[in-house]
Order: C-alpha cells, then structure tokens, then sequence
C-alpha cells in the first residue's frame, strides 16, 4: 500500500514539474503574432493634452463662427500588444483567444518584414495627417467652402504611360476640357477612357500646358484597371483654419469622426442631440467613408467608453456582423452625408431602428 501511494505520489510530483515547466516555455517562448485590444476613445467635441502638457481644444477653428456642442462624437483606436522586438507568449495569447474584445493576428500583417517600428510609427502619423486633411476638405466642401483642392504629381514611375511626360510639382488641372478637382475624379476619368489617349492640362513651373498620355492596362483578381503611372497628392488652401489636436495616435481611421467634429463645432445646434455617439471610418475629400482595422475592438472600446450609438464603415460590416457588445447600437454608413442623416434621427429621437446596419447577407 506504502508503495503504491508512493508510486502516486511520484506520478503528482513529476506532472507537477511538467506543468511548471510548460508554463515557463509558454510565458517566455515567443510567438510569431500580436495582439489587438482596444485603446483609448477621444471626444472630437472635448480637449486633448498637447506637446506641453496642456489640456487644448481637439477641434479648432479660426476664421470662422463656431457653436456649443453637447454629448460626444468619440473616435476610437486600437493598441497592439507586441512588436518584431518583443512579441506575446503563448500564455498571453491563451489569455487574448479567450477574450471577446481582442484579436490575435499574425505579426507579420501589423509589423512587416523589413519594416522597423520606428518606420511603421513614422507612417502612421503620416497617414494621420492626411486624414485630417482629407478630414478638414470633406467638413468644409459639406458647408459650402472653397477647400482650394489642387492634384499634385508626386512622382512618375519609370517605364509608365506617365514617365518622360508628367512630373513632380505637376498641378493637374483639367482632363479632356474638364476641370480636375480631386484624385479621385481624375482616376475616374481615366477608367472612362477606356486606354483611350486622355488630354492632361498641367500648371509647371507657372506656365500651362497640355499633355497626352496613353493610359495602361492592368488586371488584378479579375478586375481591370487603367492606369498612367503616377503616384498623386490633393493639396487645398482652406478658407479658414481648423487645427486637429491629437498626438500619439497614427493610422486614417479617425478621418469621419474629424470630419463630423468640425461640422458640428461650425454648426449652431447639438449635431448628435447631446447623445454619446462613437464611430470610425476612414474619410476623403468627397466624403466617402472607408474600411479600417480592428473594428471589433473599437466596438468594445465605444461601448466601454459611454458610447450608446457606433458608426460603422459599411465595407467593415463582415466583420462587425455576430460582434457587437451589449448596450450598443451600430449604424451602417458609406458617406459623410450617411453619417450625417443618421445623426439627424438620433438628434431629433427618431426611429433609430430603421436606421441601416450590419447584418447577415440573405442565404
């Protein structure tokens, strides 16, 4: 008997030991993902803290009347736990599978090979900027302003239709007679042509002159594109002057949020009727509104935040779709005048239910 409980006790000690040691290898092994979770949510209505510490306005406009605003228009983010340097174990990992309000995604689709963190940073509070442009052209081309937009050629890729012909600080002006206005019309219209020749009237160096260049043909997953080789800018020299106050946080995702803030700071009356609303979106000048990155963790962060209301991308409605937390209602949008019309039935306490949002495609 003695010996049998020994033999027992034997078995429980070495399965102890196993289990330590396993524990050890999955806290400190490596692993080649990252985590998502969700990161702080700021009211585009309220204040941010600046380079010196100071608590500022998010949102401010000079040049302009601007109005009391009530409630939140929150813009949400997303933190990654991890980088190439230092990346989750395998027990965080165990922890995040089993927690609804993240996401563990391959390492290599948050920080690609090559590609340090420091250079991933520095592209992200790029791609901010932009979005506050892009942001501030939407809010005001919404209200009536002259946003100023000139098409600028960044660079032409050698061995393009476009090498040879355009060049940087080009300021594309007009195609086939037509005024250009924004990348986005001048790519449309260089679809419509079919890889027929298209008339460029470019501003160089002050003076004007036309060019012809004879779009190419691409094929990608089946969908044909025309393309002429350059890489563009939209430049604008806004009527007035909005400044956005936001720093360490990168990525275009806040650019509808923006956009709705400054209509509403420039606006008499409470756009969201005083109510907490949250959202996302990418935004460009025309007022399109884009898919961005880890929504489901901005829905857990709006909901955690106060958020009653969340606006969500359309092109991101797959993944929101079997993910939304409790205590918050989504609203489908695609465009700034969407985003708008859906304040207007929150703000006037309509039937927030026919609002469009995210379902399940019929079988």
């Amino acid at each position: 008997m003695d010996r049998t409980r020994s033999g027992k006790l034997g078995l429980g000690v070495w399965a102890l030991i196993v289990a330590l040691i396993a524990l050890v290898v999955l806290t400190f092994l490596p692993s080649p993902y990252v985590i998502q979770r969700p990161g702080p949510v700021y009211d585009t209505l309220g204040t941010a803290t600046d380079e010196d510490g100071e608590e500022v306005p998010l949102i401010s406009v000079e040049g302009a009347e601007t109005f009391e605003t009530a409630g939140t228009l929150d813009l949400t983010t997303v933190q990654v736990v991890g980088n190439r340097e230092r990346t989750p174990s395998w027990f965080e990992l165990a922890l995040a599978w089993m927690d609804s309000s993240r996401a563990v995604v391959p390492l290599d689709s948050v920080f690609p090979e090559g590609v340090t963190t420091e250079q991933r940073d520095e592209r992200n509070a790029t791609l901010m900027i932009d979005s506050q442009h892009e942001a501030t052209a939407a809010a005001l081309n919404e209200l009536g302003y002259d946003t100023g937009a000139q098409v600028v050629v960044v660079d032409a890729v050698e061995g393009t239709p476009a090498d040879g012909i355009l060049q940087a600080d080009d300021v594309i002006t007009g195609i086939g007679g037509t005024p250009v206005t924004s990348a986005t019309q001048l790519r449309e219209a260089i679809q419509e042509s079919d890889g027929q020749p298209v008339q460029l009237t470019v501003q160089r160096d002050g003076e004007e002159k036309t060019v012809e260049v004879t779009p190419e043909k691409s094929t990608e997953g089946g969908t044909t594109t025309w393309l002429i080789g350059v890489t563009l800018r939209t430049d604008y020299d806004f009527e007035i002057d909005v400044t956005i106050q936001l720093d360490n946080v990168g990525g275009p995702s806040a650019g509808m949020m923006f956009a709705l803030g400054i209509i509403d700071t420039l606006t008499p009356g409470e756009l969201n009727g005083g109510e907490n609303v949250a959202g996302t979106g990418t935004i460009d000048a025309e007022g399109t509104v884009g898919p961005i990155g880890g929504i489901r963790q901005k829905l857990y962060g709006a909901r955690d935040a106060g958020a009653e209301y969340f606006l969500a991308p359309a092109s991101n409605c797959d993944e929101v779709v079997g993910h939304v937390p409790d205590g918050l209602k989504v609203i489908r949008t695609a465009t700034l005048d969407e985003s708008l019309d859906a304040l207007e039935v929150i703000a006037d306490g309509g039937d927030v239910d026919a609002l469009p949002t995210c379902e399940l495609p019929a079988s």
